[in-house]
């Protein structure tokens, strides 16, 4: 496919995304409830459902709610994560195979190439760490993902590992459709988000102490050779002598 038509193509998808995140008439889990009559029927639509709309940037919560009461806890958890797999796996896969050749000129950039840096070398623990920080948007990540040099597998293990303990916090605490959101599921998304924000500090800092230990490594080689240097001018005046 030429670079150009990937180029209208990525473009066409995005704005059908914004535009159906924003116009879809997303019914809310209670009435999921109504419609639905339980059972494997109601299991498969809703893995499809959630599966394919929130490969644009649709909230989940809704859909993990639906989950929860629709099936259960345990049937419910086993069909969002199944979903938030495929939904993931989607949106990497478009954006790597429509957007990649779009960034590949912009790479060398320094604050493109940092992140690309920080999401390729960090691995499952920089994208599990991104899953878990409730306000980083699902599908976007994926995108950029996709679109970086991010490997297949490490972002399909840390999504799937990010997004699990707020997806059973989600689809646990189906009480949250009686209203507001409940304070336990509030003290969930800041546990989250505080372990997310302390795993891509670690990661962060391996990358630069990985950088510091390359650039000493670089150096050893000079230094020895300025060494040699100096000890055969040394050699070649004492023989002078």
């Amino acid at each position: 496919m030429a670079r150009r038509t990937k180029l209208i193509v990525a473009l066409a998808l995005l704005a059908a995304f914004v535009a159906a995140a924003f116009t879809l008439p997303i019914p809310s889990p209670a009435q999921l409830r109504t419609w639905a009559g339980g059972g494997p029927l109601t299991a498969l639509l809703l893995l499809g459902a959630y599966s394919v709309l929130t490969v644009a940037p649709i909230p989940r919560t809704v859909f993990n709610l639906a989950a929860g009461l629709l099936l259960g806890d345990a049937a419910g958890i086993a069909v969002a994560i199944t979903a938030t797999a495929i939904s993931g796996a989607l949106g990497f896969g478009l954006a790597r195979l429509l957007g990649r050749d779009l960034v590949s000129r912009h790479l060398q950039r320094r604050s493109v190439r940092t992140v690309n840096n920080r999401l390729a070398d960090g691995g499952v623990l920089a994208i599990t760490s991104l899953r878990l920080i409730p306000v980083v948007p699902f599908a976007p990540l994926g995108y950029c993902c996709g679109i970086l040099d991010v490997r297949w597998r490490p972002y399909l293990v840390g999504t799937v590992l990010g997004s699990l303990p707020g997806t059973v916090a989600v689809v646990v605490l189906g009480d949250a459709l009686t209203g507001g959101t409940p304070p336990g599921l509030l003290a969930c998304y800041l546990a989250f988000a505080l372990v997310g924000t302390l795993g891509m500090i670690k990661v962060v800092r391996g990358a630069a102490y990985d950088g510091a230990t390359i650039a000493t490594a670089t150096l050893v080689p000079v230094r020895e050779e300025g060494i040699r240097a100096r000890s055969s001018q040394e050699t070649q005046v004492v023989s002078e002598e």
